[in-house]
């Protein structure tokens, strides 16, 4: 089931924001997340805040049907626009995650965006993306997003090997995510993404090869490929501790991750993002880099995250609770927390330095600074980049990112 969320302040039943939030606003992007609660079927690594039918019958009643979501959602958009207020800036990017959002009609997907764009307007370059599993689109489907604003399109690949897809308990039948890059492409897409994850429990450093070149071979122009990350609670995690799929241990992802490396850069796929390889900076995700540098974002949705000027709240998390507080005109915040000075600072090393450009050294305070150093010695960190005054990780140091990050914050 879906991992708990974290303890924080109460949000006002109005949503507001302390004013400090929209301090020098203008200057900051301007993102929106739209997350839709609901899958087919719960994949057996996945602890995502995620509902199949079956897990919501009984427990939401009419509120938390599919059939009325997309008019909940957009209840949320327009309490965002009461919130922000007379905040002008266009939305620069829009992201509809899941869950299985395309397991909607593509008309409510049109829909929802189009509330932003009503209530906010959006850039004349916004980056609009979808998040898609292979199973649940066609052409007419794709080409009634593309043609409802939607640019960028993000299937679930996972790994072109059945054994693989069988333990992950994925749906898709290998094949059909490179035919959906075809026909997003045909539906007029400008960019596509394969998501793939490495190091599931049974699978080849020769299955994974095989991934990779099936993904190249399609046609996207950027992929991400993450380590399998086994959590607690989840099918996998209890096949895993009842002896019947072995662990993958952390020398076999950094294997993975090589080869991954290899193959991309080798395909003309460039690195900007630990686990992100885009052929030009047109391809990046640039929702995902609003993130990584602290941006703004209005994440609407049950269980979804928000982030304006140093302030962050989530919502409830159950489809049901989440439409009745909007039902009842009240925010379907949850919870929240005003970042101290020293958290944002934390945060910037912490998502910074996962990216090709690094993060400044002088965000590093004197512990921190002795570590770089010493990472620098290493050969985890570039010297190039360490004389101009930024601590960007080498090949060897992506490897270990999460360790030298965490020296790199104290």
């Amino acid at each position: 089931m879906p991992s708990a969320l974290p303890d924080g302040e109460p949000v006002p039943d109005d949503g507001s924001l302390p004013a400090s939030a929209l301090v020098d606003a203008a200057a900051r992007p301007l993102g929106f997340y739209l997350h839709v609660p609901y899958c087919a079927t719960r994949c057996g690594y996945c602890d995502f805040n995620t509902y199949t039918a079956t897990e919501l019958r009984g427990s939401g009643g009419v509120l938390a049907s599919r059939d009325n979501y997309a008019d909940t959602l957009i209840d949320e958009v327009r309490l965002a626009r009461k919130v922000l207020g007379d905040d002008p800036r266009p939305v620069r990017t829009v992201f509809v995650g899941g869950g299985t959002p395309t397991l909607l009609a593509a008309g409510d997907l049109v829909r929802m965006l189009g509330a932003v764009r009503d209530e906010f307007g959006l850039a004349d370059d916004a980056e609009v993306t979808t998040e898609a599993n292979p199973e649940s689109v066609d052409a007419a489907y794709l080409a009634e997003l593309r043609d409802g604003g939607f640019n960028r399109i993000s299937f679930g690949m996972q790994s072109a090997k059945q054994h693989v897809l069988k333990i992950l308990d994925r749906t898709h039948t290998p094949g059909r995510p490179e035919a959906c890059v075809a026909e997003a492409r045909a539906a007029g897409f400008d960019h596509v993404n394969l998501d793939l994850i490495y190091g599931t429990p049974g699978e080849s450093d020769d299955d994974w090869r095989a991934s990779l070149d099936a993904a190249i071979g399609a046609g996207p122009d950027h992929v991400s490929a993450y380590a399998l990350i086994v959590e607690e609670g989840t099918q996998l995690a209890r096949r895993i501790r009842r002896g019947e799929v072995p662990m993958t241990d952390d020398d076999v992802h950094a294997d993975r991750y090589l080869i991954a490396e290899e193959k991309l850069s080798q395909a003309g796929f460039d690195w900007y993002e630990v686990s992100n390889w885009a052929t030009s900076d047109a391809g990046r995700c640039l929702h995902n880099e609003l993130y990584w540098r602290g941006a703004d974002w209005w994440g609407a949705g049950p269980g979804a995250h928000s982030h304006v000027g140093g302030v962050r709240w989530w919502n409830v998390k159950h489809p049901g609770a989440y439409a009745a507080a909007l039902a009842g005109g009240k925010s379907p915040g949850a919870g929240r927390e005003v970042l101290a000075d020293e958290d944002r600072r934390v945060e910037r090393i912490l998502l910074e330095l996962r990216l090709k450009d690094g993060c400044p050294l002088d965000l590093l305070k004197p512990a921190g600074a002795e570590a770089a150093r010493r990472f620098l010695a290493d050969g985890l960190l570039d010297p190039d980049s360490f004389d101009a005054g930024r601590a960007v990780l080498t090949l060897r140091g992506r490897l270990l990112a999460d360790a030298v990050v965490r020296d790199l914050v104290d």
